[in-house]
């Protein structure tokens, strides 16, 4: 099975991207990575409707990106397209397209209408990426309620590029971590308050480097009584950072209905002990509090750090226990297995929609009878 793999990315991140993508072809897959970013800027179809406006438009550079992905699609005979990170094909596009097409969901609900949504009906398979998505519904049932012919659950992963790969459970943390607290990602208003309290709380013993500008940090200063200024981050610089860290604090917009971050996987691949919000839903990636630590208000996030910057046995043992699932089971090389293996099995049942309820009991919320949960499947395809 050949699946070209389409992404959006520049730079570092593009470098890696295309490296470990085709590194995790086996001998019953192949991935081959196409870097759609390098045809199109993202301005262009950030949201659906700018999509369709340069369709409308028939915008060179559009058409040269589709032109290239037909070309390829014929030259190794590519049975699967995998879209992942800025969907840059039309539906009418698409529809004329003779492959097993899959859409990767990556942004979650704060985005889902403009990025997501308008698409499903165009794929034969869509594979998100958290469970989580409303007070409602879950991703799977919405999913389904929207249109999509079939739907799997395939958790962010770890990239090589984003830790060191010779460490070992002797060895990462065998070294001095100078660092007690830190946050490592965008400074969204959303996370602005939860941010300002826990810095105002330990300091400079809370690191916080983010995806910001001097507008944002104007803003976080003048709107929470001047926490501190945060700096941005090469993606270079997160791997020497996190492996000075004791333990990270991870912050989603919309707090457990957004889960499901690239920071879940990178704190703990380094070593990081790692307390994040997410309530039931952290269960579908890791086993709380085994591997991850969890928190429910902003005070118990403060007391929950103060307690494991104290108690280095219980840290470093949630710590090297998070290593070890990452390790088994979140590396993007393994990970990648497991998106072939639910790709396989979809494409020989492409009426899947037909048999999944996608609604709940409405008397008790219970999952109708013939409706398999995303924990199941997610077990059914990881298990060898």
């Amino acid at each position: 099975m050949k699946i070209i793999y389409s992404f959006n990315k520049t730079g570092f991140e593009a470098d890696y991207w295309t490296r470990e993508i085709a590194a995790a072809s086996s001998g019953a897959f192949t991935f081959v990575p196409f870097n759609h970013g390098e045809f199109l800027d993202l301005r262009f179809y950030l949201r659906a409707q700018l999509l369709d406006n340069a369709y409308y438009e028939q915008h060179p550079y559009l058409l040269r990106l589709y032109d290239e992905l037909k070309r390829r699609i014929r030259s190794i005979g590519a049975d699967v397209l995998l879209v992942d990170t800025g969907q840059p094909y039309h539906p009418e596009f698409l529809r004329t397209l003779d492959v097993y097409k899959v859409l990767r969901t990556t942004d979650g609900p704060m985005t889902a209408y403009d990025r997501d949504f308008a698409y499903v009906h165009a794929f034969d398979h869509v594979l998100y990426h958290s469970p989580a998505y409303s007070r409602d519904m879950g991703m799977e049932e919405k999913l389904y309620y929207v249109g999509a012919r079939r739907a799997d659950f395939w958790p962010l992963a770890l990239f090589d590029a984003m830790h060191e790969t010779s460490k070992t459970e002797e060895t990462i943390l065998a070294h001095q971590r100078d660092i007690d607290v830190i946050f490592v990602g965008g400074m969204y208003p959303n996370k602005m308050g939860l941010l300002a309290r826990v810095k105002k709380a330990f300091g400079k013993h809370f690191v916080m480097r983010g995806l910001t500008n001097w507008r944002r940090n104007l803003y976080f200063n003048a709107r929470f009584g001047f926490p501190g200024w945060v700096r941005p981050i090469r993606f270079e610089d997160y791997v020497p950072l996190y492996q000075r860290s004791k333990i990270g604090i991870n912050i989603h917009n919309r707090g457990k209905y957004t889960v499901g971050s690239y920071r879940l996987f990178d704190l703990p691949g380094n070593g990081v002990m790692q307390i994040s919000d997410g309530d039931e839903y952290l269960s579908s990636f890791y086993d709380v509090p085994a591997e991850i630590e969890t928190y429910s208000s902003p005070d118990d996030l403060i007391d929950k750090i103060k307690h494991y910057v104290a108690n280095d046995a219980a840290r470093d043992r949630i710590a090297l226990a998070g290593f070890q699932r990452v390790k088994r089971e979140h590396r993007f090389a393994i990970s990648a297995v497991r998106a072939a293996g639910l790709i396989a099995r979809g494409m020989k049942q492409p009426a899947a929609r037909d048999r999944v309820a996608a609604t709940r009991d409405s008397r008790n919320g219970a999952l109708s009878p013939d409706h398999e949960p995303a924990s199941v499947s997610a077990r059914s395809a990881s298990t060898p």
